[in-house]
């Protein structure tokens, strides 16, 4: 390919991406119904015409979003099936904590406001439910962790653990005394399933 045509692919690239990074920081702070196409323009330094360009307009951008949000839970889920349980769980609080902002789109979602097939999206959810419910089944009877708990319990409160500093942060200040995103929550957090659901190390 011409050293010209590179770079102009190299410059688009760079531009989607910065509109997504706009978008993600506008859906996150306003949900699909309050963010406008001309905000992430602005935050993203483009003109607003380029976001239908290249994404087919605000409903192509959230879809885009949530793709790759797909994509990295499914490398995620495969490598924590192979990962004792509290790596596994650290694996997930970090991937929901670190950039928070996915995370809050699933709660916009789960607030109903998403313009998709809000049936297909259920159905995903009960999907990556049920296979938590089953994975969790599966390290009790390997003795990993107690079976003192349903697996349904403890799935739960593994997902609740993982999104509340993101749904409820002033909860968790109030409680913790500590930045609900910091490596301080994830760690007392992580110390404190692993002493309640009495965690066997290898």
């Amino acid at each position: 390919m011409p050293e010209d045509q590179l770079q102009a692919t190299s410059k688009a690239a760079r531009t989607r991406e910065r509109i997504l990074d706009a978008a993600l920081d506008e859906f996150s702070a306003k949900g699909y119904s309050g963010a406008r196409t001309a905000a992430i323009a602005k935050r993203a330094g483009v003109n607003v015409q380029l976001i239908s360009y290249y994404f087919g307009g605000k409903e192509g951008l959230l879809e885009e979003l949530l793709s790759s949000w797909q994509e990295r839970r499914s490398k995620l889920v495969p490598a924590s099936k192979a990962e004792p349980f509290l790596e596994s769980f650290r694996m997930v609080l970090n991937a929901t904590l670190r950039d928070p902002r996915r995370a809050r789109l699933v709660v916009w979602q789960a607030l109903g406001d998403y313009p998709g097939d809000t049936e297909a999206l259920a159905r995903e959810w009960r999907t990556v439910a049920a296979a938590a419910v089953e994975q969790t089944r599966a390290r009790q009877a390997a003795g990993e962790i107690s079976e003192g708990h349903p697996p349904e319990f403890v799935t739960l409160l593994s997902f609740l653990l993982a999104f509340a500093p993101v749904a409820l942060p002033q909860v968790i200040e109030e409680i913790y005394d500590v930045d609900p995103l910091s490596e301080e929550y994830r760690q007392r957090v992580s110390e404190a399933l692993a002493a309640f659901l009495d965690v066997r190390h290898a």
